[in-house]
């Protein structure tokens, strides 16, 4: 089923006012979301309604809520989003960070109890257009526990996402966007949703056998996720929990907290121009992308592309062609709609519903939300 962004974006919108959001948070959540599938992480995007709503009717997050500054000097800055959706916690977090470094060159903003801080480049893509660069380590608190140690079968880090972003003079920032886990588990749920497998290498079953079946992830008991590069990513882990759980004040990998969604994150944004003139800084990182480019390819029609233009190009594809979803995620929003009363007009997506399968759901058919399928604790 093909959407356009400003259909899904007014539907989201709507979903999160009725969910309790004022309109102008709704909105705020509703554009990060539509603009995670524009880009191409799906595992970020409108997927993410079911959940987003069932946590709000929880309250394991809360709408409309204020970040709190604990402790600050010029630079830096402790705060505590007081559990508010993370995309008005980041987005106010961030702000105040950029506002210290246009005053003093650089800032620290450690943040703890924020919502689910959506796809973390969001936040880099956000600082570079303030023309600064930007360091992101993200942690959750324990509802995310998804990844296996190195050499080991049990879950007990979090997916551990790593963003940075640079600015460009004249074209598109450089951003990076990852985590220290061979896959996000929404990616996992989208295979799940599409009924695919994922990689080869990603997962392993209860037994800590290899597995590409994203059932056996979610099972009972589950899987895991492993960690990139054996050790490396395991020990990368590590250190960002430390960063983005212990250094914040909040918590790191916790089971004790995995009732609650929680997301830490240490951000260290810098301003260019209080350590080299524009005249220096946007030339050399134009001259070193270039130089980097020039490199031969393996692939004799192949390219050289930095962190990030794959995702401008499939954002400029999307705008035009529409985005994707499969069935089941439509379903499954669809779900949400009928729970929350949240008329859609998407009549025609309904092709495809099967009358047999559910009752009580958007139309008959529709499926009910992600979370009475034990994926809750999803926080990649």
């Amino acid at each position: 089923m093909n959407f356009q962004h400003d259909e899904l974006t007014l539907l989201a919108e709507n979903v999160f006012v009725a969910a309790g959001c004022d309109r102008e948070e709704a909105l705020r959540v509703a554009s990060h979301l539509v603009e995670a599938n524009l880009v191409g992480h799906d595992s970020h995007g409108v997927i993410r309604i079911p959940s987003y709503v069932e946590w709000l009717r929880d309250g394991k997050v809360l709408a409309n809520q204020t970040p709190r500054v604990v402790n600050e000097n010029d630079v830096i800055a402790v705060v505590d989003g007081e559990f508010g959706l993370g995309q008005t916690i980041g987005e106010k977090a961030m702000q105040l960070g950029i506002e210290k470094s246009i005053k003093h060159g650089v800032s620290v903003i450690a943040l703890r109890n924020a919502g689910h801080l959506g796809r973390i480049g969001d936040w880099a893509e956000m600082v570079a257009q303030a023309g600064m660069i930007s360091l992101h380590f993200v942690n959750t608190s324990g509802a995310g526990m998804l990844v296996a140690p190195f050499g080991g079968i049990d879950r007990r880090l979090s997916a551990n996402p790593v963003a940075a972003g640079v600015p460009t003079e004249n074209g598109e920032p450089i951003i990076l966007d990852m985590s220290a886990c061979t896959v996000a588990e929404g990616k996992i749920r989208v295979a799940l949703n599409r009924n695919e497998m994922v990689a080869d290498g990603c997962l392993i079953d209860s037994e800590g056998n290899p597995t590409s079946d994203p059932k056996l992830f979610y099972g009972d008991p589950p899987g895991a996720i492993l960690p990139i590069s054996g050790h490396k990513g395991s020990g990368l882990s590590l250190i960002i929990e430390m960063l983005a759980g212990a250094l914040t004040g909040g918590s790191c990998t916790n089971p004790e907290n995995a009732w609650r969604v929680a997301n830490g994150m240490l951000s260290i944004i810098i301003d260019p121009s209080f350590f080299a003139s524009a005249t220096e800084f946007f030339p050399e990182v134009d001259r070193f992308v270039e130089f980097v480019k020039s490199s031969r390819t393996v692939d004799a029609n192949g390219e050289i592309l930095m962190p990030g233009e794959i995702e401008q190009r499939t954002k400029v594809q999307r705008l035009k062609s529409g985005i994707e979803l499969d069935e089941t995620t439509w379903r499954q929003i669809c779900a949400t709609c009928r729970l929350l009363n949240v008329e859609h007009g998407f009549a025609e997506a309904h092709d495809t519903c099967d009358s047999s399968k559910v009752e009580g759901a958007c139309i008959p058919g529709c499926e009910p939300a992600p979370a009475a399928r034990g994926l809750e604790g999803d926080l990649s």
